[in-house]
């Protein structure tokens, strides 16, 4: 595996990212491209414009606070996001990620990840490694269902590919 870049600002690590920050509601109607096109952009303009696919994003305490659209997680996915490590996330937020194959990582030494770092989770081990710093993060272990899940895509390909072996 490969490092990735982490992306935002140091604005983006704050705390209570609320799902309205993530995807907006006056753009709630509008289509999955142009509600991205406006995550987080009370917190950061041109964070929409700046992410690559395969960024991360790092967040504080209660990441994902608010509603429980799914498109907040969504937004983050059509912008090229595969994770999201915080201190800690809003329940729903955190099971929508899973469900729609995002990543989430709790880890309570996210300040020490700085924009630009080279990161790479290791949700197994429980473990972030900083390739710019060589530092070793520790993180709350992902399960291995979850895991599975994530791999097949999120909840509905993850079903669909149980169904197909018989294990529904």
């Amino acid at each position: 595996e490969i490092g990735v870049r982490l992306v935002g600002s140091e604005m983006c690590i704050r705390d209570s990212v609320d799902t309205d920050q993530l995807a907006p509601g006056a753009y709630m109607k509008s289509s999955l491209e142009e509600l991205a096109s406006h995550c987080l952009e009370r917190l950061n303009p041109d964070f929409a414009k700046q992410v690559q696919s395969g960024d991360i994003v790092v967040g504080g305490r209660n990441f994902g606070a608010g509603s429980s659209r799914e498109q907040a997680v969504q937004s983050l996915l059509q912008l090229g996001v595969t994770t999201v490590i915080a201190e800690s996330f809003a329940g729903i937020f955190q099971r929508n990620a899973f469900n729609l194959g995002l990543l989430v990582l709790e880890c309570e030494e996210r300040d020490n990840i700085r924009e630009g770092d080279l990161i790479l989770p290791d949700p197994k081990k429980g473990m972030v490694l900083n390739q710019t710093t060589g530092e070793q993060l520790s993180c709350k272990k992902v399960p291995e269902f979850l895991l599975q899940m994530l791999e097949d895509g999120g909840l509905v390909p993850h079903l669909e590919k149980k169904l197909k072996q018989g294990n529904g």
